[in-house]
């Protein structure tokens, strides 16, 4: 157990911050779900139907399609853009080691990289694919949540609902994506810029804190 908690200790611990985030969501969200449908004569849900609300949908899903989208943007931006002294990004006056290609005679190689062809070309860049995937994913069920809701919202104000495909127009949608898009984006590009001032003693994703400010990656 200590060897597993050793070799898996990062994911194993934001695993279980998320779970607790989470469960902090559903029962906070639940409250103020049932405390805004008290107030306007809705409905008031169990644990398990709201977890199927628009409500929940919306406010979940709209978090994590921005997640996703800034991993999968920052991974293929930082295959071919740079930022001199960065620990986050390649060095643009040298060839990095992630950028050579893959030998298959290599001692515990991926199994795609044995097998080549077609399954290769997909591990290549299996990492953005499967965000980007995701990404899509999300956007969709946040979609889906956030039309469910405003119909909800609509229903209860005796105004007229919306259609699916009509909501894609909708400002609302809109502006709960790109209020969280702003962040990440902005969390990035902090990242990236101040990486190359300040240091991290210990931690990957900063330079040495003797290296000079304009020496790139980790």
């Amino acid at each position: 157990m200590k060897k597993i908690f050793k070799n898996n200790g990062l994911s194993i611990v934001f695993f279980l911050l998320f779970i607790f985030s989470l469960g902090g969501q559903i029962i906070t969200g639940l409250k103020e779900h049932n405390q805004e449908m008290q107030e306007e004569g809705g409905k008031i849900l169990s644990m398990s139907d709201y977890l199927f609300s628009g409500h929940f949908l919306q406010s979940t899903f709209e978090n994590w399609e921005s997640e996703f989208l800034q991993m999968a943007l920052f991974i293929i931006l930082s295959m071919f853009l740079y930022q001199k002294g960065s620990s986050e990004s390649k060095d643009p006056d040298k060839e990095e080691e992630v950028d050579r290609e893959p030998n298959p005679k290599r001692r515990n190689a991926p199994w795609p990289v044995k097998k080549g062809g077609v399954f290769l070309s997909i591990y290549k860049h299996s990492l953005c694919y499967t965000l980007s995937l995701i990404f899509i994913l999300t956007f969709l069920l946040h979609w889906y949540g956030s039309f469910k809701d405003y119909n909800e919202q609509q229903i209860l104000k005796g105004m007229p609902t919306e259609t699916f495909a009509k909501y894609l127009s909708n400002s609302r949608l809109w502006f709960e994506s790109f209020q969280n898009w702003q962040s990440e984006f902005l969390s990035i590009f902090a990242i990236v810029i101040l990486s190359v001032f300040l240091r991290e003693k210990g931690s990957p994703q900063s330079k040495p804190v003797d290296a000079p400010n304009m020496e790139t990656g980790g």
